[in-house]
């Protein structure tokens, strides 16, 4: 298995004593409490108070300053020294807030997935064993009677679709400017975005290039979803729906037009290597010599740093237990073998772009 640098040396090797192999095993035996009480400690604002603190707090003052009952900030006080979001000075009794404690409250990427895990997963990751055992998202009964998330999409609740679409949004859009240079260093008047979800990155290919037209395909309500998202902004008029259900093999890519690039951006992690096979060569059979497929992904081999690979697998089980059943984020090995599969060769991979991105560009085998 091919790693990036930093990933094979945290997981080809043990990294820890026994005494901290010890305490790593029972941290996640808890691992739910650990989560729960140290989002608390975000909502209820406590960590903010410790870091805007000169000399920290006692629980007393922490009391005044929140409104919690003395037992509520006693307990979780407590626990969170034992977790490592606070420290305390024995001498005074007065908190401070850790490093940990200070990445959970300012690091845009720790909210986004503790939001994304406490409002969409955590309820669900309950089914997980009956996911993985039946192949099916049992975890997305908790929302609704859909086979898969996406069809539910516009009807969940409202803050879970704001932490889902906060999820997938954050991810992506960090690498836009990066793709929009990528994709548009070759001749791209037509490009065909597919699962485009709600118009984001056609609002931005339209806005780079004046002379660019986006079809967007995707399942008709997500079409609904993109039309209001995109109403009455620049370059909406060059943006065009195609409905279609990808899970049916024999729903052809459209072929009104030659599209000279192919968009798959936090895509084809949606759907099992079987889908993915059948979506790419589908692909294939719209393509020229021209033609272009670029795949966006996060592939978890492919990242500059270990806590990125941590998350990025962490989410596949997302997907066991909410989303489909059956996807991943997935190693760059396995998805360039089902593009040679499909009739496409790997051209070229560029890395690190935003948030621990790739971009596989494909061209059609001669």
């Amino acid at each position: 298995m091919d790693l990036f640098p930093e990933l094979e040396k945290k997981y080809t090797k043990e990294q820890l004593s026994a005494r901290e192999a010890q305490r790593q095993a029972e941290w996640i035996a808890w691992g739910p409490i650990v989560f729960q009480a140290s989002r608390l400690m975000v909502k209820f604002g406590i960590l903010d108070l410790l870091r805007d603190s000169n000399d920290g707090m006692t629980q007393e003052e922490i009391v005044k300053a929140t409104g919690l009952s003395p037992y509520a900030v006693k307990v979780l006080m407590e626990a969170s020294l034992c977790i490592g979001t606070v420290l305390v000075d024995k001498d005074t009794d007065r908190f401070s807030i850790s490093k940990t404690g200070w990445f959970l409250l300012t690091d845009k990427l720790v909210r986004v997935n503790m939001d994304f895990n406490h409002y969409v997963n955590y309820e669900g990751w309950f089914k997980l064993e009956e996911s993985l055992l039946e192949g099916k998202p049992a975890g997305l009964k908790h929302f609704g009677d859909w086979p898969t998330v996406y069809e539910g999409l516009s009807q969940l609740p409202e803050q879970v679709q704001k932490s889902w679409f906060g999820f997938d949004h954050f991810y992506s859009d960090n690498s836009f400017a990066q793709a929009l240079e990528i994709v548009f260093s070759n001749k791209t008047k037509t490009l065909l975005d597919v699962g485009g979800n709600t118009g984001r990155w056609a609002l931005q290919c339209v806005g780079h290039d004046d002379d660019v037209n986006v079809t967007i395909m995707d399942l008709p309500q997500q079409l609904e979803m993109m039309r209001k998202f995109t109403s009455g902004q620049k370059g909406a008029d060059r943006i065009n729906g195609y409905g279609i259900n990808l899970l049916d093999d024999n729903a052809p890519f459209p072929t009104d037009k030659h599209y000279d690039a192919i968009w798959m951006s936090q895509f084809l992690d949606c759907f099992s290597e079987k889908e993915i096979l059948s979506i790419l060569s589908r692909a294939a059979k719209i393509m020229d010599s021209e033609s272009r497929v670029y795949i966006m992904e996060t592939f978890w081999d492919r990242q500059k740093y270990e806590p990125a690979a941590f998350c990025l697998t962490m989410t596949s089980l997302y997907f066991t237990a909410i989303a489909n059943g059956n996807s991943k984020m997935y190693h760059s090995e396995d998805m360039a073998r089902l593009v040679r599969e499909a009739g496409m060769e790997v051209e070229k991979i560029h890395d690190n772009l935003g948030h621990g991105h790739s971009i596989m560009i494909c061209k059609k085998c001669k």
